[in-house]
Formats: structure tokens, sequence, C-alpha cells
């Protein structure tokens, strides 16, 4: 009998959680450059005295969806998306090294830029800051930035974005929504990465799919609270036959 109540107990538990997850999913439908989260259910065998025979059901974040989302005109000179695999390199709130899609780039009251959470986009030769009496600014495809300002009328490089394309296997997604290599060091650059400027990419989440995937979880999750009561109904069943 405690069979079936392992079962439907850790299923409805991870059940819930994996609308959790849909939900964050749904939740980030229109942010720029989010990676929607991926998870999936397994079976794992209990393990102590007398309890082979039991299966807890486990649910996993097997990891992001790295499909790239649609490519949103800003014609905003600042904005950039990344075209195919790669990323946007920028510090994270710890100092270390991170990597994102979302390139709305701004400059921060230092001059520096920033992306629009306020964190330090990275140039190949480390932070860039943007000259005060800036006029016109572009952005090539390879990521490197060129501004004319009041006085000069020849554009001037003021550094070239870093743009990495680490082996998916070799990034995580961290709790600060940001992609970290696993190692913890910072991915070198690559050069055949490319940007598209005044562009913004959106986030690549399948909003009917969530949603298909959220109601499916919600009659699972029924179904194993009446595998609970079922268990309950024939536990007093035996009891009434085997009793005094």
């Amino acid at each position: 009998m405690d069979r079936l109540i392992y079962t439907a107990m850790t299923g409805a538990k991870y059940l819930l959680e994996r609308q959790a997850t849909l939900a964050h999913n749904l939740a980030n439908a229109s942010t720029t450059g989010f990676r929607a989260d991926t998870v999936g259910l397994r079976a794992v065998p209990t393990t102590g005295q007398q309890a082979g025979t039991r299966v807890f059901t486990v649910e996993t974040t097997t990891g992001s969806d790295l499909s790239q989302g649609p490519m949103i005109s800003t014609s905003r000179n600042l904005d950039v998306a990344v075209q195919g695999p790669g990323w946007l390199a920028v510090q994270a709130p710890d100092g270390t090294e991170a990597y994102t899609r979302a390139g709305s780039i701004q400059i921060g009251p230092d001059g520096t830029l920033q992306t629009s959470s306020g964190l330090q986009v990275q140039g190949t030769g480390g932070p860039m800051n943007m000259p005060a009496d800036a006029q016109t600014v572009a952005v090539a495809s390879d990521g490197t930035i060129s501004v004319q300002t009041a006085s000069s009328k020849t554009p001037t490089t003021i550094g070239q974005l870093k743009l990495v394309n680490p082996p998916a296997s070799d990034i995580t997604k961290g709790l600060d929504g940001l992609f970290h290599t696993k190692s913890g060091d910072p991915a070198d650059a690559d050069p055949s990465v490319r940007v598209a400027g005044g562009t913004l990419e959106g986030s690549n989440v399948n909003v009917v799919e969530s949603m298909v995937g959220m109601i499916g979880a919600a009659r699972q999750f029924e179904l194993q609270m009446k595998m609970l009561t079922t268990a309950e109904q024939n536990e007093q069943k035996a009891g009434t036959v085997l009793g005094p």
C-alpha cells in the first residue's frame, strides 16, 4: 500500500514544481533575451532496508532552451541582438563574468555601457566608456562600437563587444537569470559571433506550449490526489476486513 502512496505523493509534489517552472517561463514571455527553463520527471528507487520496491518521482531541471527568439526591430543604435549561437558578456553582480542575450545597452551614470538592468557590458579590452559629447553611435556586425563626437566628424572606435560562444554543455543558468560557465572561468571571445544593430531578441518562450503544459500538470496533479484517496480507501477497507 505504501508503494502507491510513495509514487502518488512524490508525483504530486514535483508536479507543483513543474507548474512553478512553467509559470516562471510564462511570466518572462515578453522579457528580452529570456531563455525558457526545461524540466523533466524521472523515477528514482529509494534506498534503505525493505525499501527496494518503492520509487520516488523526482523532477529535474534539465537545462534551458537555447533556441533563438524572435528578432524585434527597434531602430535604436545601442540595441543589439546576437544572430545565431553566441552570448554577450557582462559583469554579474558578484563581479564575475556572465552571459546574456538581452542586448538593450544604455549609457550608465559613469559613462560606461550597461544593460538595461544595470550590468556593465564587457568589451574585448574591458569596460567601454562613451564620450560625453558623443552624437551618433554605430554598432558593426562584429560588435565594434564607433561614435562620432561634436568635436570630430570622423567616427572613432571606442571598443568591441565581447561576444562568446562556449559549448552549450559548458554553460548553465544561475539563480540571477544569467548564464555562467560551469568552471567559473571567463569564456574566450569568438570572432565568428555576429550581432544585428537596432534590433533586440525577444523571449523564446512558447506561450501556447507552456499553457498546455500547465493544464496538463494540473490534470496530472488531480490524478495523483485521486491515487492517494484510493490508497486511503483501500486501507480502510482492508482494516475492516482484517479487524476483529
